[in-house]
């Protein structure tokens, strides 16, 4: 299959001419990748069961991890939900458009083949003006996760999906960089109380100043990896995700002792001629010398962090790194949903420095 690919030089006021072609290509069943304001998402008719099969073949995913179907207006919801809960309703008005995805209990029209076999179904409303565009051109719901090979950093560039997704899918629309660069909260919203599946830019203060209660985090994304047996609840909390090739490791505890424990680690591996990276911040990055050395952003300005973190992850992998060693970052606010990112990239392989050993392997 050869993939076309579109360049949208205005992308706060889209040409609507250019969009016919890939909303055409969502309404009839093929795939197209396009930007969002938090990743770039490989879009399908989230009404066609077909359609959404050709989102896992294409992606390698697994068929029991659910699809997000995106949506253009507060309209396009109703039919696709057999009831919205007073919380779901308060979080789309304060939230949508916005990088929030909602679970409710879905309706006949939405096949199982988008939902992964759940009766609930993920919804969301972007605020990128391209996705938008196109979601309301193509005139059907789209699932759309992200638009990478399963399990790799999700990309924040058209350069990153054509990367993956070259030679598999009919179109890329590109829109330049994304803006936030993590994918989007996910709230259940489909119970007695609303959960938080997987933390995002709409963190849990934002959610508790909204619902006037606390919204916690499920279980099964702060214990460790699921079973083999549980069928995930929505995208990202069972497999293997938004990992580089290289073996990642997090290193947690006082900055002092962080640096250098990366710095003990980076010598040993580079010793035995192993090719190294550093994740770092700004503030820190000058206390490495040693590896290949990457700063994410700001510590002082999550925003930065979570832009650029897909980004690094696939640097090094173009670097051909064998190891990589990470600071880790605050769990409040927008550091839960980095660090979620990165736990994940990184298998669960957390070294502590109050820990004796390494946690690293040749």
């Amino acid at each position: 299959m050869k993939t076309e690919r579109i360049i949208i030089e205005d992308k706060e006021q889209p040409e609507e001419e250019l969009l016919k072609k890939p909303a055409e290509i969502l309404r009839n069943g093929g795939l197209v990748a396009f930007p969002t304001e938090t990743v770039y998402g490989l879009g399908a008719n989230a009404l066609n069961e077909e359609a959404a099969g050709k989102i896992y073949a294409a992606k390698g995913r697994p068929s029991d991890n659910p699809l997000i179907a995106h949506i253009a207006d507060f309209d396009d919801l109703p039919p696709l939900v057999t009831v919205i809960p007073k919380a779901g309703r308060r979080l789309m008005e304060a939230f949508w458009p916005g990088p929030l995805t909602l679970i409710f209990p879905k309706s006949e029209l939405v096949p199982y083949g988008t939902t992964g076999g759940l009766d609930t179904v993920a919804v969301r409303m972007p605020a990128d003006p391209v996705a938008n565009a196109l979601i309301r051109l193509a005139g059907v719901p789209v699932a759309a996760p992200s638009a990478n090979t399963s399990g790799r950093p999700s990309p924040t560039t058209a350069d990153h999906v054509w990367q993956d997704m070259n030679g598999k899918i009919e179109m890329i629309v590109d829109g330049g960089a994304v803006g936030i660069g993590v994918e989007s909260t996910i709230i259940d919203v489909s119970g007695d109380e609303p959960v938080i599946l997987r933390p995002g830019a709409i963190t849990q203060e934002m959610a508790f100043a909204v619902l006037g209660q606390e919204v916690p985090l499920d279980p099964a994304i702060v214990s460790g990896p699921m079973k083999a047996d549980v069928r995930p609840k929505a995208p990202g909390m069972k497999y293997k995700h938004y990992a580089p090739k290289a073996e990642l490791t997090l290193v947690e505890g006082e900055t002092e002792d962080v640096i250098q424990n990366i710095n003990r680690l980076a010598k040993e591996k580079l010793s035995k001629g192993f090719r190294v990276g550093i994740i770092c911040t700004e503030e820190t990055r000058e206390r490495y010398p040693e590896g290949m050395v990457r700063s994410m952003g700001l510590r002082a300005r999550e925003e930065t962090i979570a832009h650029n973190l897909y980004g690094v992850l696939r640097e090094f992998d173009d670097l051909e790194a064998d190891f990589i060693f990470s600071e880790s970052f605050s769990r409040d606010h927008l550091g839960q949903a980095i660090m979620n990112r990165l736990t994940k990239a990184a298998g669960y392989h957390i070294l502590n420095t109050g820990d004796k050993a390494d946690g690293a392997n040749d």
